[in-house]
């Protein structure tokens, strides 16, 4: 036990010491179609919040978003085959969006939520990938444009699922049979709602310290550290 503990503690202070740096260049064209006000002497910082991490077979996901002060500017997605020692983003970035929650049903399937962010949440949609995570398809919930943001989602199968929908103080729930590809409203409700499944523990934590996210494995007992992510990315100027 004492062993297991050091081993632990050392494979901490590796990661605190070496967290995962993203890269942003701060390009011109985002500095105008976002509307930021950067420069020398006031720039602006450039932030990394991470969401959420689920595990398909081996491999690793965690969700998040590159944000300013005031703006979302990218939705990513970031995934590990080797444990967490190397990290890729398998998703191009999603401008103006964050994506948050993950389900892996099994070693095929997979949902991941998010929305547009203009600056509301809108649109919601879903990823979908029915490859372990190689290829995701963006299936937006709705044909129109909406405002809202997927608070819960749960699929039972790889086509039955339910997900709640927040806006206006509403909490609506909806129902697929198609695996995401489209759904139909089941019940709304003016408190929050809880889907059966999602209350489960989660295997993962991330815990943010200020400086870096600190992404944690449940294990007996406590936490086993995994990663960490430089939270401070960039200052556009």
């Amino acid at each position: 036990m004492k062993l297991a503990a050091a081993i632990i503690a050392i494979a901490w202070f590796a990661y605190a010491q070496t967290p995962v740096e993203l890269a942003y260049a701060c390009p011109a064209a985002d500095i105008d179609s976002f509307g930021l006000s950067c420069s020398p002497d006031e720039p602006c910082a450039v932030l990394l919040e991470l969401s959420f991490a689920e595990t398909s077979g081996a491999r690793i996901f965690v969700t998040g978003n590159l944000h300013t002060e005031t703006t979302t500017l990218y939705g990513i997605l970031l995934a590990s085959d080797d444990g967490g020692h190397t990290w890729s983003e398998p998703l191009p970035r999603m401008r103006a969006s964050t994506i948050e929650q993950i389900q892996f049903l099994d070693l095929a399937h997979g949902w991941i939520s998010g929305q547009a962010i203009e600056p509301l949440p809108r649109d919601p949609f879903l990823l979908i990938t029915s490859d372990g995570g190689n290829t995701w398809i963006k299936k937006p919930i709705f044909d129109d444009a909406r405002f809202g943001a997927i608070a819960q989602f749960w699929f039972e199968s790889p086509t039955a699922g339910r997900l709640v929908l927040e806006h206006s103080e509403k909490h609506d729930v909806y129902r697929t049979n198609t695996g995401g590809e489209s759904w139909e409203r089941e019940e709304s409700s003016g408190q929050p709602v809880t889907l059966k499944g999602r209350e489960a523990a989660q295997e993962f934590r991330l815990r943010p310290d200020g400086k870096v996210f600190h992404l944690e494995r449940r294990a007996d007992p406590g936490w086993q550290p995994v990663a960490s992510f430089k939270i401070h990315v960039a200052d556009c100027k």
